[in-house]
C-alpha cells in the first residue's frame, strides 16, 4: 500500500496589476479637473441654435459613459484585479455630473426651457439636486426638451450610477474581508473571558 501523498502546495494568487503612477494621480485629480473644464470651456456651439449637433454629442457622450461604467462594474464584479475600477467609477460619476450640467446649461439658452436656471452654478446645482432626487422647486424645467433630459438623468442615475455604487460597495466589503482574514487567519478574536466551548 502506497503511503499517502502530500497535498500539492497552494498556488500563489496572482497579484493585481497596478497602473502607472502618473495614471493613478490623474484619476485622483480627474474630478477637480472636470469641474475646472466645466467652468472654463466655451459652450457656444451647443444649445437651441445648433440642436442637431447638441443632441448628437449628448447622445454619444451618454453611450460612451454608460459603456465605460459597464466595463468598470464588470471588472469589480468578476474580480479581474486590474486597473483602479473604484477610482474610475468615481471619475465617471463626476463626468456624468458635468455632462448633464452642461446639457442643462445649453438648454437654458432658450428662455422657454427652464425657470430659474441662469448660470453654470445653477446648472450644476440642479444636476446634483436631480441626481439626489430631492427637488427643491427653485429651478423648474418648463420646456419639453428640458423635461426629456431630466427624465433621462433620473433613469441614468437609477440604472448605471446605482449599479456603479453597488459595485463600489462590493469591492469595499471584499477588501475589508481580506484584511480581516490576513490579520485574524483563525477567525475573529473572541472577547476577553469568553469560553470557546460555550454554546448559546
Amino acid at each position: 500500500m502506497e503511503p499517502p501523498q502530500d497535498p500539492a502546495p497552494p498556488q500563489p494568487q496572482p497579484q493585481p496589476s497596478r497602473p502607472p503612477r502618473w495614471l493613478r494621480v490623474l484619476l485622483v485629480l480627474a474630478p477637480a479637473l472636470l469641474l475646472v473644464i466645466y467652468f472654463t470651456i466655451p459652450m457656444g456651439a451647443f444649445g437651441p441654435d445648433h440642436p442637431q449637433l447638441s443632441w448628437t454629442v449628448f447622445g454619444i457622450a451618454l453611450a460612451v459613459l454608460a459603456l465605460l461604467l459597464v466595463v468598470q462594474i464588470r471588472t469589480i464584479v468578476l474580480s479581474l484585479g486590474r486597473g483602479m475600477p473604484a477610482v474610475a467609477i468615481l471619475v465617471l460619476f463626476s463626468l456624468a455630473l458635468v455632462l448633464f450640467a452642461a446639457a442643462y446649461l445649453a438648454l437654458a439658452r432658450s428662455p422657454s426651457e427652464f425657470d430659474g436656471l441662469h448660470t453654470r452654478i445653477d446648472a450644476l446645482y440642479f444636476t446634483v439636486v436631480t441626481m439626489s432626487t430631492v427637488g427643491y422647486g427653485d429651478i423648474v424645467p418648463t420646456g419639453q426638451s428640458a423635461r426629456v433630459v431630466v427624465m433621462v438623468q433620473i433613469l441614468y442615475t437609477f440604472v448605471f450610477l446605482t449599479a456603479g455604487a453597488t459595485a463600489l460597495g462590493q469591492q469595499l466589503r471584499g477588501r475589508l474581508g481580506r484584511r480581516l482574514r490576513v490579520r485574524h487567519p483563525d477567525g475573529p478574536p473572541r472577547p476577553p473571558g469568553a469560553d470557546p466551548s460555550a454554546r448559546g
